[in-house]
């Protein structure tokens, strides 16, 4: 069978890197994309594009109709799912199959059995894959019973899709039905099936998984494992191979499990087992039965290009004859349009610049570009970046002082918390599992990079470059130094504020230099709008700059710097009622618990609303007196809209 033509049934990074494997073939490609992904890099890069009109991702992504029906339009013979969205969807699956296209991916079967958590369990009980003990549930469960059995904490599971959504760990009886409920939600809005079960909770494991291969001609190969045991709220954000917690006993153990496992429904195509693993035994945890996220990894300690081989597989080829084989390290980490200081909330909005640098042994599969926005609609993930070197050591050092320098303008991502994590001393000694973001408090390692010090004489730097550019724009008298008089006077000012602080820094660009407290002696050496250096006791300092509207980006080795600028003649405020609460992002309002004149007491939950695929509880910030319900659940609401008004007393 030949394949000429692929249309990917996703969006960002995910499609581009699809498309770059299918033109490396000499396969023409198709995208598809919503409106707000209209312009976006994945549907620049293909052949060809269709449009899915509208937003979300039920009218959009996660269309069948009008997904073959762009399949048909382009008259591609082949439809590669990505991974989420339909990936994992079996009746897209069929529906592809039955209009005559080729499916990359597995059977609908092997699907449609995996994809059940609860099926999968007790099948892999039946061929013998280790599982942890559960409860499925009915109705509302005895929660004197389910301690018996599982005992607390426990954990929620959607039995349908993946990512960790909808996932709740339950410390005591008394949030389980909250948990349940909540789960169930989330589990419907994301999966369209909302059922969920119980399932006992390991407080410390290691998440390691196989990569599994099979083609339609019998043969099933491993690809060795990855360790993705960092994590926040159940998702994944540094992965690795080779894992450093097991030995090559173990190693063939769990081969052997996940190929038992695939072999189990016939499986074709990429896959990968979940295990977690603790204390020297290995659990079952889940079959993804599409390409992972993390497949770099993989790819870069084996040579084996991934989505090649799934194109390969799917036009009826075997897989290579040669047996897979370890080289060096690689370390993957996911780069989030998120604040890990405030709850890893996802932040939306446009990317400026994004520009990470160019190095040996380091791999960029991004979904954005200069010019870029983040949507409410979809997750924030925005880009991987994947370093390989003979030892861990070198891949963590490459990837960390690659993410440091990164030139990452306009919406907050999570670069500070990787870095130090890449940095962290029980990263380095291998000293993970999916507590260590519960150990080491997010709030500390997700502080920006500069400290104090360095953030002031980035503060110079930025005030400098606004001179430079200043000068540059001047209509009138631009051959004039900046800031000359006829005779002495005052230095000039500028105002910024960091995260540290607000910066008045007063400076001129005398030769001869100046001194700023704090700071000493002064001799600036080079002025430009978008690069600064001066001399500080004898030491070299320089600084690349960019400015857009108030926001000032300053960049070093040691990491980089954002402010804003304060005017000099600042719009007045406006007030605002007391115990206001406000949409930490834009999203949807599903549930209102609270109306005008109830009596809340500080911490209850008010509102909940839905945001790139995850609800988000909030409380209340005091106990009080409600006074005013400004959104009902269906309300579609901007970042910073007051929800409700609780008046304390």
């Amino acid at each position: 069978m030949t394949i000429s033509k692929i249309l990917v049934a996703n969006r960002g990074e995910i499609a581009r890197r699809v498309v770059r494997t299918a033109r490396e073939m000499g396969i023409a490609t198709v995208a598809v994309y919503s409106d707000p992904d209209n312009g976006e890099p994945h549907m620049m890069e293909a052949d060809e594009a269709v449009r899915l009109a509208g937003a979300g991702s039920t009218e959009t992504y996660l269309n069948i109709e009008a997904i073959l029906s762009a399949a048909e339009e382009t008259g591609a013979d082949a439809v590669h799912p990505g991974y989420g969205f339909l990936s994992e969807n079996a009746d897209f699956a069929r529906a592809v199959t039955r209009a005559g296209v080729t499916w990359i991916g597995p059977s609908p079967h092997s699907i449609e059995v995996m994809g059940s958590k609860l099926e999968s369990k007790r099948l892999m009980a039946s061929v013998g894959v280790p599982i942890l003990t559960s409860i499925e549930l009915e109705g509302p469960p005895d929660t004197t019973s389910v301690a018996r059995e599982l005992g607390f904490p426990l954990l929620v599971k959607p039995s349908a899709g993946g990512g960790g959504k909808g996932m709740r760990v339950v410390i005591s009886p008394d949030d389980l039905l909250e948990a349940i409920e909540g789960a169930r939600r989330e589990a419907a809005s994301s999966f369209g099936d909302d059922t969920v079960f119980l399932e006992k909770y390991l407080e410390a494991p290691r998440h390691i998984e196989i990569q599994v291969f099979g083609d339609t001609h019998g043969n099933l190969v491993s690809l060795f494992e990855r360790e993705c045991s960092i994590q926040r709220r159940h998702q994944k954000i540094i992965e690795e191979s080779p894992s450093t917690a097991i030995d090559e006993t173990t190693r063939i153990a769990m081969s052997e499990a996940a190929i038992g496992a695939a072999r189990a429904v016939d499986y074709v195509g990429a896959g990968t087992v979940e295990f977690l693993y603790q204390d020297g035994s290995f659990h079952f945890l889940e079959m993804n039965t599409r390409l992972q996220v993390e497949h770099p990894v993989t790819e870069m300690v084996t040579g084996w290009d991934l989505v090649r081989l799934q194109i390969e597989v799917a036009a009826g080829e075997s897989l290579p004859e040669q047996s897979p084989t370890m080289t060096g390290h690689a370390i993957e980490a996911r780069l989030y349009a998120e604040d890990p200081l405030n709850d890893f909330l996802p932040v939306t909005g446009k990317f400026h610049r994004f520009a990470i640098p160019v190095t040996d042994g380091l791999r960029v599969d991004s979904g954005i570009e200069d010019g870029s926005r983040v949507s409410v609609h979809y997750d924030p993930m925005i880009a991987k970046v994947i370093a390989h070197a003979p030892t861990r050591e070198g891949a963590a050092a490459i990837l960390a002082t690659a993410l440091r320098e990164s030139h990452i303008h306009g919406s907050t991502t999570n670069v500070a918390l990787l870095v130090r994590v890449l940095e962290h001393p029980d990263f380095l000694e291998g000293k993970t599992d999916t507590q260590f973001l519960d150990r080491l408090d997010p709030n500390d390692l997700g502080q920006p990079l500069n400290d104090p010090p360095n953030e002031r004489l980035a503060a110079l730097a930025a005030a400098l470059a606004d001179q430079a550019h200043e000068r540059l724009a001047a209509r009138t008298l631009a051959t004039i130094q900046s800031g000359w008089r006829n005779s002495p006077s005052q230095l000039q000012r500028r105002t910024y504020i960091g995260y540290h602080g607000e910066y008045q820094i007063s400076y001129s660009v005398d030769p001869n230099g100046f001194a700023i407290d704090g700071i000493g002696m002064v001799v600036v050496t080079k002025a430009s709008p978008d690069f600064v250096s001066f001399t500080i006791d004898g030491v070299e300092l320089q600084y690349q700059t960019a400015r857009y509207g108030d926001d000032r980006y300053v960049h070093t080795h040691r990491g980089p710097a954002h402010f804003t600028a304060v005017p000099r003649f600042p719009d007045s405020g406006h007030d605002e009622d007391a115990g206001s609460l406000h949409a930490p992002i834009p999203g949807k309002v599903i549930r209102v618990d609270v109306g005008k004149g109830d009596q809340v007491v500080e911490g209850q939950i008010l509102v909940v609303i839905e945001a790139m695929k995850m609800e988000h509880a909030l409380r209340s910030p005091h106990n009080g007196t409600v006074v005013d319900v400004r959104h009902l659940a269906g309300d579609q609401i901007e970042a910073d809209a007051v929800l409700v008004v609780v008046e304390e007393g």
